[in-house]
């Protein structure tokens, strides 16, 4: 497929045109033309689920990938009749559960932050899509991605590793809560079966109203301990497997970096790195 490509996109708003630049190393900007005047920047992405895997494309409105910088507002895109530029994004990635590519589309806006009318936001959308689909389909789709890894992956890895060490802390924290919730159901419990025992000798009311289940009572107490122990034992779990995870994902990130250093013989050096794609 060659690199240069020119699409055309029918949308809800009319014929818009988009025209493929050169490649920029990890990013591919399209001019658009007829029905949208402007630019969309398409660059490669990790999965939005799996973070050490670089196998989504992120399409911007602009001329720049809105995730690491803005773009003035007179550098936004907009509809050719139209004054108002517009934010937003469209990421396509693997799907977990077929052949079919998934799409998330962050929120559309104008460059005042208002939501775009819906024949907008669907013109604005197609021609993300478009975009993106596009450049998924690449033959140097596997020099993006790896351009794009090469970038991110400082950033990724202190965003996870700061992400792993807050897991194990709410991990900590929903264990000694658990803990917490264990010892004072056990207590309850036993006070309320002491009071029991006081009611069939002495069956006097306030002994009645202090065993009755009502809003604040010991009763409702002893069921809201009954619910938390447990959840907070759950949570404690799902905290150190999800700490557990990230800790995977910054292995393969730098694993990743290995490989890649090992590997890559090009000529064309990323900016700010000694790698080169």
């Amino acid at each position: 497929m060659p690199t240069t490509d020119a699409l055309t996109i029918e949308t809800p708003s009319g014929i818009v045109h988009a025209t493929a630049g050169p490649r920029r190393t990890d990013a591919v900007v399209f001019e658009l033309h007829g029905a949208m005047r402007g630019s969309v920047h398409v660059t490669g992405t990790q999965h939005p689920h799996y973070w050490d895997q670089f196998t989504a494309v992120r399409a911007c409105l602009g001329p720049v990938d809105a995730y690491e910088t803005t773009a003035p507002d007179d550098d936004l895109p907009r509809l050719t009749h139209g004054r108002s530029g517009y934010h937003g994004s469209l990421t396509r990635y693997p799907s977990d559960y077929g052949d079919r590519p998934e799409e998330s589309v962050y929120p559309l806006s104008t460059a005042a932050g208002n939501e775009p009318t819906p024949k907008t936001a669907a013109t604005l959308t197609a021609v993300l899509r478009a975009c993106a689909d596009t450049v998924a389909h690449r033959d140097d789709l596997p020099l993006i991605l790896d351009a794009s890894r090469l970038r991110k992956t400082p950033g990724l890895l202190r965003f996870l590793n700061w992400a792993a060490a807050t897991a194990d802390a709410d991990a900590v924290r929903s264990a000694a809560e658990s803990q917490t919730a264990h010892r004072e159901l056990k207590a309850a419990v036993t006070f309320w079966w002491n009071l029991a025992r006081w009611f069939t000798v002495h069956p006097h009311p306030l002994l009645l109203l202090m065993l009755a289940d009502y809003k604040g009572s010991l009763s409702r107490q002893i069921h809201v301990l009954e619910w938390e122990a447990p959840y907070c034992l759950q949570r404690a779990a799902e905290e150190r497997a999800r700490a557990d995870k990230y800790r995977g994902e910054v292995a393969s990130l730098l694993a990743q970096q290995r490989r890649g250093r090992t590997r890559r013989r090009g000529s064309q050096a990323y900016p700010g790195t000694k790698e080169k794609v």
